[in-house]
């Protein structure tokens, strides 16, 4: 006699029950395995924007990239894993699929850097606009997609193991739902503030890999089923672990003297014969700077002392400095150097940048620095200055409070009477729509004494703006005065550079300040100028001549 469809499906059901293991007869290692993998794709998330953060900057675009590129693979996973939970409901290869994801995250401490570096040169020298987004974007693809894909398989294979009828599906729907959510809450706040500034980027991927890994272990453990295989992946993960620890975000450099992270940084310090500087970033820039024969760097912080110059401080008792993004005190050692009277105060949101600057730079313990944010520190005093030093954009990473004209407003009342603020832009262009001219604009439109100075040797511009300064004739007035032969022809030399620019109706409010897209066009314009020369050689003498010139 035939069976009905109702005894196939019993049937189907106690077969796939006599696979299970014995910890799926109670939902709660069920339950355990949705906050679990809740948790880690939080965490891989977290982890991605801190592997990527050294190469490509922590801005808002990256962070869109990283989102974007997880929910499409959390997207994909859910649809394959709902698909195969419908096909065949053996557990056994839900949990062959964490064990996989585990393993690829671990590897990822040990390949994503050099996979990263890989992308970028490959695109560096094929695409001309873009740069910095589809280096990115690919990197999360390869990097990301296919663990995050794997995970987004679980919670849609859970429904189909906890479900056994429908008078209940709903409420075990529902604390799938909630196991999922608390984990991902967990998952995000661990690593920000516990895993990634105590252990680092890579130790944090591996912790979280390697509870993955203990759940796909525990499964097929008590299930007596592919033991051996799960012996091998732990084995693999135990390699992964050992050659993913020691590794460095700037593995081309030899002989770095601190590399670390904080909550907010990538942190490098590099010692040279004549110079130590500091970087928060891999590929390009350099934070702070200290001469060892103290001399003028030949940087934007030689130029920004045109400030203390306009603001008359050879002639004040005790000028005062405040210095909003101090970094490792390049600017505020420059300044006591040439202008021992002055009374200098920083503020750096990056508490760890402050200890690297006593340690690593000769700050001095009577700088006071507040671990803050420029702008609320702004708004949370009342004292006056001769002098404010805006110094808080780095590569394409603007913080768009401290780029508004209510963010300058707020620094032109914190300002003595001809006081002076110094911003440096770092992405100089002469592009009608580039960001230093929306910067200058939106300056101009709260400063009505604004002036200008191009760094020779790199990509920096340093504005200068008073209330009641006029910028370009107090500078030249007082600078002819100066004592220091050093500091003379420094004047001398800004003197000749220094322009009062044309400006326009172009303005960042809180309200709308595009500035990372704004900074995007402008890194990709410098990326696409400094590689315009190997692509000639890429042009004329195919890869080998390229990999000869470099």
């Amino acid at each position: 006699m035939p069976q009905t469809q109702n005894q196939q499906d019993g049937q189907g059901g106690q077969n796939q029950q006599s696979r299970r293991s014995p910890l799926l007869n109670n939902h709660l290692f069920l339950y355990l395995t949705e906050f679990f993998a809740g948790m880690a794709v939080m965490a891989v998330e977290l982890g991605a924007s801190r592997l990527l953060a050294p190469y490509f900057s922590s801005s808002q675009i990256v962070w869109t990239i990283i989102i974007g590129t997880i929910m499409i693979a959390m997207a994909l996973g859910n649809l394959y894993g709902g698909r195969k939970a419908d096909q065949d409901p053996d557990p056994d290869r839900l949990y062959l699929r964490i064990l996989i994801a585990a393993l690829w995250i671990a590897a990822i401490p040990f390949a994503g850097k050099y996979l990263i570096v890989a992308i970028a040169g490959a695109l560096a020298i094929t695409i001309s606009t873009g740069f910095l987004t589809w280096a990115a974007f690919l990197s999360c693809m390869i990097i990301f997609v296919f663990p995050l894909f794997l995970l987004g398989t679980v919670t849609p294979s859970l429904v189909k193991y906890t479900t056994d009828s429908l008078d209940n599906n709903a409420q075990i729907v529902g604390r799938l739902g909630a196991c999922n959510t608390i984990g991902s809450i967990i998952g995000t706040f661990l690593p920000t503030f516990v895993t990634i500034p105590a252990v680092g980027t890579a130790v944090t991927f591996l912790i979280f890999s390697g509870i993955l890994l203990a759940l796909g272990l525990v499964y097929f453990l008590t299930s007596g089923r592919r033991r051996r295989m799960a012996a091998g992946m732990t084995a693999a993960f135990v390699v992964l672990s050992a050659i993913g620890c020691g590794g460095s975000f700037a593995f081309w450099e030899k002989g770095l003297t601190y590399e670390g992270e904080s909550i907010y940084n990538y942190l490098q310090v590099k010692d040279l014969p004549d110079r130590t500087i500091f970087s928060t970033n891999v590929l390009f820039g350099v934070q702070s700077v200290k001469m060892k024969t103290n001399s003028l760097t030949g940087m934007y912080y030689d130029y920004a002392l045109a400030a203390p110059v306009t603001a008359g401080f050879a002639e004040k008792e005790k000028p005062s400095v405040l210095v909003l993004g101090m970094g490792t005190g390049t600017f505020a050692q420059q300044t006591r150097r040439y202008f021992p009277g002055a009374d200098i105060e920083g503020v750096e949101i990056d508490g760890k940048i402050t200890t690297l600057s006593h340690r690593y730079f000769g700050v001095s313990e009577d700088i006071p620095v507040a671990t803050y944010d420029g702008r609320a520190y702004l708004q949370g005093t009342n004292r006056k200055y001769d002098v404010i030093m805006v110094d808080a954009y780095q590569d394409i990473t603007i913080p768009f409070q401290m780029s508004s004209a209510e963010f300058f407003r707020e620094v032109r009342d914190h300002l003595n009477p001809g006081g002076v603020m110094v911003v440096n832009m770092n992405m100089r262009s002469d592009q009608p729509e580039g960001i230093d001219a929306w910067l200058t604009d939106t300056i101009a439109s709260v400063f009505p004494n604004v002036a200008t100075a191009d760094v020779p040797g790199n990509t920096n511009r340093e504005l200068f703006a008073s209330a009641d300064a006029d910028i370009v004739n107090t500078f030249r007035t007082k600078a002819g005065s100066a004592e220091d032969p050093a500091l003379k022809a420094l004047s001398e030399e800004i003197s000749a550079a220094m322009v009062v620019p044309e400006t326009g109706d172009r303005i960042f409010t809180d309200d709308k300040a595009p500035v990372e897209l704004l900074g995007m066009r402008e890194i990709d314009d410098l990326i696409a100028d400094e590689l315009g020369y190997y692509k000639q050689i890429l042009k004329r003498d195919g890869i080998r001549g390229l990999m000869n010139e470099l």
